[in-house]
């Protein structure tokens, strides 16, 4: 692209803007001091510049030959009137590589104190990597955005240190977009330091795909935080979630839903991701805590999943590992899915099977207890034994009370050891780690991440 042409684009973007955008106090009043620039359609290759502020309008492209490039610091909104959506198509790519001290933010338009989640669309990004269902569209999204092809090493571009708030729609049940939605990703791309918070749906979403990713945060949203389907493969390594007791989904919100396709039908390519090193913390800081009736487990296996899941911590559920078809069972007793060295803290319903299993919930816990730690003392003096600070549960605060910088190290208590790397799954991609859950002695969320989004002036 020529310099001539990018600066013409600009000013044609300029006077849209000016006449679109008039008085919106929120938005021209810009962190960076310059216009605000509407994003709509078909984007052009070109560079978001942290001197402006953006504003996503309706379901925004960027097609296949073209980059979206964001420079470090970056405020971008979308528009709740519009439902605005960033959608990275099968071909083109984003390269959003925010530094620790200026983070990329994807965030509502409204103003602080009046943001809420699904007030718009998110971030979603589309590959040409390997998926298990046949010219996948992805959800949400019209006119349809199909995804997935034979790439495993596709490259859709980075994002790092990018925080994406107040985002994910559900439009009917069981047809949404997410926080971040990854359809069928590919190796090439990076993806490291990312928080979503307080979203309309799920946090993280990889439907297929063989993405890696590390130091991810999904923070007090609705519906399930971390949610793998259609034969994902990739790799995963230091998560973080909190969840809101007030904030679930009717179709049952969990930590972890992974599911192999939106049936139990035989695959050629299973969803056989791996997470390691994740702190999942649910919406019950005690045994007697009032939560949304909606949530539902930390671990919910469904429809002949085989991911792995190793060296993590989970408390404050209702209930802990259900696993809901025999196809289920059969995958993780035959060792083709693993759970290796977590610990699940579960005082209620520890395990559950689903309707017709021939498994029963004594197999369950046999098979999972040999390699993992289970715990069914009341939640309430777990954290300490954990080594994980108290107030890093939401407990009885509203969203305006949650700690504006929890302190998530972990020196003492039974995370600070037993983590295992010795399985072929782990393989030298991952960080060996003495600890299990997300951190060792170093807070990774210090200075890029953001717990009281709501409060901040973008």
């Amino acid at each position: 692209m020529k310099i001539n042409k990018i600066l013409l684009q600009g000013l044609l973007l300029a006077a849209v803007t000016l006449t679109s955008c008039g008085g919106d106090d929120d938005n021209n009043n810009s962190g960076g001091g310059g216009s605000v620039v509407i994003l709509e359609g078909n984007l052009e290759s070109r560079t978001l510049s942290k001197n402006n502020q953006y504003l996503i309008k309706g379901q925004t492209f960027v097609r296949s030959g073209n980059v979206l490039t964001i420079e470090p610091g970056t405020i971008i909104k979308g528009d709740k009137a519009t439902k605005g959506t960033l959608i990275i198509d099968r071909g083109g790519r984003i390269e959003a590589v925010g530094t620790a001290s200026e983070p990329i933010v994807m965030t509502s338009n409204l103003p602080a104190g009046s943001r809420d989640r699904g007030d718009w669309g998110g971030l979603i990004i589309l590959g040409n990597a390997p998926v298990n269902q046949v010219n996948p569209e992805i959800e949400g999204i019209n006119p349809a955005a199909p995804y997935g092809g034979t790439n495993a090493a596709d490259d859709s571009g980075a994002l790092v240190h990018v925080r994406v708030e107040y985002a994910g729609i559900e439009l009917t049940p069981n047809n949404e977009t997410n926080s971040i939605t990854l359809g069928a990703v590919g190796t090439g791309t990076q993806i490291e330091y990312c928080q979503v918070s307080y979203g309309g749906d799920d946090g993280f979403e990889w439907f297929g795909g063989t993405v890696n990713g590390k130091y991810l945060i999904s923070f007090a949203n609705w519906d399930d935080s971390f949610d793998v389907d259609f034969g994902y493969s990739g790799k995963n390594q230091f998560g973080l979630e909190v969840r809101y007791p007030s904030f679930a989904d009717q179709s049952g919100s969990n930590s972890f839903e992974c599911d192999n396709g939106p049936n139990d039908n035989v695959t050629t390519l299973l969803t056989t991701g791996v997470f390691s090193n994740f702190t999942c913390i649910g919406p019950r800081a005690t045994n007697a805590q009032s939560i949304n009736a909606n949530f539902q487990h930390s671990i919910d296996l469904r429809r002949r999943t085989a991911a792995t899941i190793a060296n993590s911590v989970f408390i404050g559920y209702p209930r802990g590992l259900r696993m809901n078809q025999q196809s289920v069972y059969d995958n993780y007793a035959a060792g083709t899915g693993k759970l290796i060295k977590n610990i699940l803290v579960a005082p209620n319903t520890t395990y559950s099977v689903g309707t017709g299993m021939t498994a029963t919930v004594a197999n369950i816990q046999s098979w999972f207890e040999a390699t993992n730690t289970t715990i069914t003392a009341a939640i309430e003096d777990q954290f300490a034994v954990l080594g994980l600070n108290t107030n890093l549960a939401f407990g009885s605060n509203v969203t305006s009370n949650y700690a504006a910088n929890p302190n998530f190290a972990v020196t003492s208590g039974l995370l600070t050891s037993g983590a295992e790397f010795t399985d072929a799954t782990l393989n030298t991609w991952f960080t060996a780690t003495t600890y299990r859950g997300a951190f060792g002695a170093t807070d990774w969320t210090d200075g890029w991440a953001e717990f009281l989004p709501n409060s901040k002036t973008y």
